[in-house]
């Protein structure tokens, strides 16, 4: 489901060990890996037999490359991943593990429809967590050129496991990108945050809500999440407004969007600072975004996932469903590239034609429109590509 695994950090500290460098031979890379791990001073003979069975898996790589899903605008997106079973089954999950979110709640200030959002979209509330050789797909990853920096550091965790007895490098399963159970988390992330909460000695994340939800909060708050604070609030905004400040990195204490007619649909709005998210420009759905917002980028990289996540996270404790107004529609997967093209023809950073409309694209969308005059609401539209 994810764009990009959960960030792992603080790794455990190793001693300088030269990395291996990604790409040629598999063969010789795994070799490569065993020693350095035995470097960083794993035990040899374990080392031996985590390494001794892995494979390359090329449906991992597929996995990698193919993930269209995110060029889906956020209404639609949203549309597809919230259905009503998924509402009904998080509820129901809600008042079935009632003491753990209590409990959650009261350690970690993270509120449970956070919790239920992720529980929900990761794995449809454990029932689907992937097959994927954990070892082989981490294996994979850090082997291909990618991104092998976010990956090498999972293989030497997933070993750390293994030597603890908590992981089986022939059996051990989950998502494509190495995540495991029900809230899909990083080897290191378990290291870091797993938490046995049903109590039986062991951290199992794959067969215990508890164990997994306690420790899917203890990782959000090692994150930074800001205890019994809002996220995500939708609001109505004013059709004059500046929106060239409508931008996540404009905050600003949320009384002055009131001030400048943006209003909450239910409840008042937090004494916090918060930006102004508009999704699919000035037309479409709105919404005030708190500090707790910034933390679900360090889960995942996907703008459309992460508002989807936040805002399906508010629908749980009561929030309606949200107003999708009548945004221009959005361009197809071959106009979102030429428009990355000409604008990265432009200087603009657009970070990779790939058609998705990242935190990049959407500046460039931005700063492009001030400079033609445009409602520079960041939504690109196709009189945009046309005046470039």
């Amino acid at each position: 489901m994810r764009l990009l695994p959960a960030l792992a950090l603080c790794l455990a500290a190793a001693p300088a060990v030269a990395s291996v460098p990604c790409g040629g031979s598999f063969a010789e890379f795994t070799r490569a890996m065993e020693a350095e791990a035995v470097a960083r001073g794993h035990d040899p003979s374990a080392a031996a037999r985590f390494f001794g069975g892995v494979q390359q898996d090329p449906a991992t790589i597929r996995a990698d490359r193919r993930q269209g899903v995110f060029q889906l605008p956020f209404v639609d997106f949203a549309r597809r991943l919230i259905s009503q079973n998924r509402m009904d089954r998080g509820r129901a999950k809600g008042q079935a593990f009632d003491a753990v979110f209590d409990r959650i709640e009261a350690e970690y200030g993270v509120n449970r429809g956070v919790l239920l959002a992720f529980w929900a979209f990761e794995t449809d509330y454990g029932a689907v967590q992937g097959d994927f050789n954990t070892v082989n797909s981490l294996m994979t990853l850090a082997h291909d050129c990618r991104r092998p920096d976010l990956f090498r550091p999972q293989v030497f965790a997933a070993l750390t496991l293994y030597e603890r007895g908590e992981l089986d490098p022939r059996t051990t399963t989950g998502a494509w990108a190495g995540e495991i159970g029900m809230v899909q988390m990083l080897p290191q992330d378990i290291i870091d945050n797993g938490v046995d909460g049903d109590g039986d000695g062991q951290v199992s994340l794959k067969t215990s809500p508890p164990d997994a939800l306690l420790s899917g909060a203890k990782m959000l708050s090692h994150l930074g999440w800001r205890p019994n604070e809002p996220w995500l609030q939708e609001v109505t905004v004013p059709a004059d407004l500046d929106w060239s400040l409508a931008a996540r990195e404009d905050r600003r204490p949320a009384a002055e969007w009131v001030a400048m007619g943006v209003a909450p649909r239910q409840g008042e709005v937090a004494d916090l600072p918060a930006s102004l998210v508009l999704p699919q420009g000035r037309n479409g759905p709105a919404f005030l975004a708190y500090p707790n917002f910034d933390v679900y980028f360090e889960w995942n990289q996907s703008f459309v996932y992460v508002l989807t996540a936040a805002y399906f996270a508010t629908r749980l404790e009561g929030a309606p469903v949200f107003a999708a107004g009548n945004p221009s529609p959005p361009l197809s997967d071959d106009q979102m590239k030429r428009l990355q093209e000409k604008l990265a023809a432009r200087g603009h950073d657009v970070g990779g034609i790939d058609g998705i409309l990242g935190a990049g694209t959407r500046a460039a969308v931005r700063a492009e429109q001030e400079r033609l005059g445009l409602p520079a609401d960041a939504w690109p539209t196709a009189g945009l590509l046309d005046s470039l």
